[in-house]
């Protein structure tokens, strides 16, 4: 698929018309999204967002993210490779993202530098995949053992290690999806002759595995291998890929989907979702139709019980309760920027399947206030977690020193913004979304630009820049007023029929010059948390409007990542929830006290209504503009005569919580993918998963962790278990002594309770450079665990209950 030059043009007559088609006249298949090649993004939120993310990526070194493949072929690099994740395991992961970038930015700008810079990184690719002999291309650490163990049937999988190797199946995931981008965005047939090479090797690694072991295999993240076959079954029409893609897909996720059952409490979301996007994409290919139902099913989970006002969903990587969003609240790992990533690509698929108006509310939801949001505007940065606890803030990458999951699919998104624009529908051009951009079609005579100050101005107008006859769809959005969509075509009001959540449609021969201006007056309203709680988001039309806030004068926050394991959490001081700014209200009916007082851009004044005092006239503005401050996106609401109570009970939480993290000197959730990979675990015979949404490992061996404490301060460990356990026996070991005999019971009945142990001088000082090693063994015939929490503290806190171990 080559870029297409914005060129074209015909001339025919003329007609004229608008009508109210409904969306579903469109049956499936006929729906085609407009490639990015036929798109450029015209001035702009976006195209500023796109002009950064091309400076950062082509300030990356290439050199540099080439060494894994190049070290694991055998062959010398020109560079050492880059730190961060890419040196601690997940080696050669970003250079799989980097390729997907480049092509992508070739598809978007057309930039002879990005194409010259996607070559060189094909060339030495290849090389490493040529010294390797096989058709293998990776930078798995230590590749060629693995996968000779897995190809033996040698699989000892867990959540996040597979054969003590981290996710190395995703890892390689992103080596495939950027050799195929290479290939669809780019035209490279070397791409696409390595992504074959590549998929036999797997295919013949694999092939003497059962089904069962695959998919004992697949417990392990392994992003989505399922969709990269499929993929490359279409690419090369051989059904052995398709088989493959089969074979890769879990069950375990997809059985429930099937029924209709939501089993995703406790789940890590990001390993969910590529899966899906792999069953949809199976099913588009006339495979497994009834997997689109699975697929359908999860979106429609996700999106409706799972995810905030700006498109993110998850708290600490997971999917929690969808009846309880508390710890959305109250933990500052909020909503993952991959999450989205996936749910827009999935999205994408599912549209074109079935074109229905939800696939576009929400992503035009989660490309603005997420995605868009996810850069800083000043060095382009990438944003890992964005919390939605009040007066938290996030911390942006750096290009040399941040290598995390979300600045791999963060140097893609802000490519892809050219994406989801535009639709062809038989012989109309539908326009989906509001974004300046120039559209070509030259089937068609088609050129179209479309250009305006959305979100800012409530309207759009597309030029036409040839003389055509086609069909124009035109979104009615579901947040626009009804009747009161306004339509001109060279300054000539037409009669608008439709409704939103439908097209507006034009049909005559288009001039070169004709300028359709259409303005849909936009209304400012509240969204609860989906749990129904009393936190809510406030809204101009799609965009989600937050409130800087201020609340230290000497607030210095590390807005920039370090190139520590854990650096893309913004892990400042949290802000007390009692006393952070709330509605007051004797009506949940916000929307009234929230005035428009710039008619040039989106900025508001929330008056009346918010308390304390210090903060009764609040600013408000689109949070994609929200950057380097604290702020508040969901608000707490009460009622005057429930304030001074709810005030008292955060109060007594709050105090509590903070209390805790301040005596806090490292901690771990146990069965939790990063945090365990951040603590270097270890064991053997050892089981993780989920009991009442929190995580849990247990092991009849052993397993173990690396705690920090850098200062020497540690003096207690607490450990977290469920109360109902019973009839294990275990030792609890750090620094090689043994810190306590453990027999559980089961006397504190089905509930969590975390016990204290105090930590002897004996096991103080046997802590090298500042790390303890910490050990579970399980007693003779017996299991260690579960735990759920691990934490070493400075001090006991005083304002909670909890037990002390002897």
């Amino acid at each position: 698929m080559k870029a297409l030059a914005l060129v074209g043009f015909l001339t025919l007559g003329l007609t004229a018309c608008i009508s109210d088609p409904a969306l579903r006249d469109d049956s499936p298949g006929t729906i085609e999204i407009v490639p990015p090649q036929r798109v450029r993004l015209l001035d702009g939120p976006f195209k500023d967002a796109q002009d950064r993310n091309l400076e950062y990526v082509m300030a990356m070194d290439p050199d540099r993210l080439l060494a894994p493949y190049l070290v694991e072929a055998g062959l010398m690099p020109r560079a050492e490779n880059y730190g961060n994740w890419e040196s601690s395991g997940l080696n050669g992961h970003m250079g799989g993202h980097y390729l997907s970038a480049l092509s992508l930015a070739w598809a978007a700008t057309g930039s002879s530098d990005v194409l010259d810079r996607l070559n060189y990184m094909l060339d030495e690719l290849q090389r490493a995949q040529d010294a390797n002999g096989n058709g293998y291309l990776g930078g798995v650490p230590g590749g060629d053992a693995l996968w000779l163990q897995i190809a033996s049937g040698d699989i000892r999988a867990d959540l996040f290690a597979l054969n003590d190797s981290w996710v190395p199946w995703y890892n390689l995931h992103k080596t495939f999806a950027g050799l195929r981008d290479a290939w669809l965005y780019a035209d490279s047939r070397q791409a696409r002759s390595m992504l074959e090479q590549l998929a036999h090797w797997a295919a013949e690694l694999t092939s003497g595995l059962s089904d069962e072991q695959v998919q004992a295999m697949l417990r392990t993240e392994h992003g989505g291998m399922n969709e990269v076959f499929a993929d490359v079954a279409a690419i090369t029409g051989n059904d052995r890929f398709l088989r493959l893609a089969e074979r890769f897909s879990d069950r375990t996720i997809l059985r429930p989907l099937l029924e209709d059952q939501d089993q995703l409490d406790g789940l890590h979301a990001n390993t969910q979702i590529p899966k899906v996007v792999g069953f949809e994409r199976i099913a588009e290919l006339g495979e497994r139709p009834e997997w689109h139902r699975a697929a359908t099913y999860f979106w429609d989970t996700v999106v409706n019980r799972r995810t905030v006002a700006f498109g993110g969903n998850s708290v600490r990587e997971h999917f929690h309760s969808p009846d309880d969003f508390e710890p959305m609240i109250r933990n500052i790992e909020g909503p993952e920027t991959c999450n989205t990533y996936n749910m827009l690509r999935l999205t994408h698929l599912l549209y074109q399947f079935a074109p229905e108006f939800k696939y576009i509310n929400y992503y035009e939801r989660a490309l603005y206030n997420h995605i868009l949001s996810s850069q800083d505007p000043a060095t382009g940065g990438l944003v890992y977690f964005t919390p939605v606890r009040p007066q938290h803030y996030r911390v942006y990458s750096q290009v040399h020193e941040s290598m995390w999951c979300c600045v791999g699919s963060g140097i893609e998104n802000h490519f892809k913004y050219g994406e989801f624009i535009y639709a062809f529908g038989g012989d109309d051009l539908i326009v989906n979304l509001f974004i300046p951009s120039r559209v070509a079609w030259p089937e068609k005579g088609v050129v179209l630009s479309q250009e305006n100050a959305f979100p800012d101005e409530a309207a759009t107008s597309l030029i036409f820049e040839s003389d055509t006859d086609i069909g124009l769809r035109i979104r009615y959005p579901t947040w626009a007023a009804a009747d009161h969509a306004t339509v001109l075509v060279n300054g000539e009001p037409q009669d608008v029929s439709a409704r939103p959540g439908s097209y507006i449609q034009l049909q005559r021969a288009w001039k070169k010059g004709d300028i359709i201006r259409l303005e849909l007056p936009m209304a400012t309203h509240t969204e609860r948390l989906p749990d129904g709680s009393d936190y809510f988001a406030i809204l101009h039309g799609p965009i989600v409007l937050s409130a800087p806030t201020r609340p230290f004068a000497d607030d210095a926050l590390d807005f920039y990542a370090d190139d520590s394991r854990m650096g893309h959490i913004a892990s400042g001081a949290m802000c007390q929830l009692e006393s952070s700014p709330m509605l007051v209200s004797a009506s949940p009916d916000i929307a009234e006290h929230v005035q428009r007082v710039d008619d040039t851009e989106l900025r508001f004044r929330l008056s009346g209504i918010v308390e304390p005092a210090t903060y009764a006239d609040t600013e408000l503005i689109p949070f994609f503009r929200v950057h380097h401050t604290r702020y508040t996106m969901y608000w707490p609401y009460s009622t005057p005569e429930k304030l001074e109570l709810r005030r008292r009970a955060d109060a007594l939480t709050e105090a509590a919580r903070i209390e805790l993290e301040s005596l806090t000197i490292d901690e771990l959730a146990p069965g939790e993918q990063q945090p365990e990979a951040e603590h270097a675990f270890s064991g053997t015979e050892t089981e993780a998963g989920v009991n009442f949404n929190r995580h849990w490992r247990h092991a009849s061996g052993w397993f173990g962790y690396t705690l920090a404490d850098k200062a020497g301060e540690a003096r207690y460990l607490r450990i977290d278990y469920w109360g109902a356990d019973q009839g294990r026996s275990f030792v609890i070991e750090m620094n090689g002594v043994v810190v306590a005999d453990v027999t559980l019971t089961g006397e504190h009945g089905p509930s969590f309770v975390s016990v204290d142990y105090p930590l002897r001088d004996a096991v103080i000082v046997a802590a090298t450079d500042g790390r303890h090693h910490l050990k579970f063994i399980a007693a003779d015939g017996s299991i260690a665990g579960g735990i759920y929490g691990i934490r070493l503290l400075s001090g006991i806190p005083e304002l909670e209950g909890r037990s002390t171990g002897d």
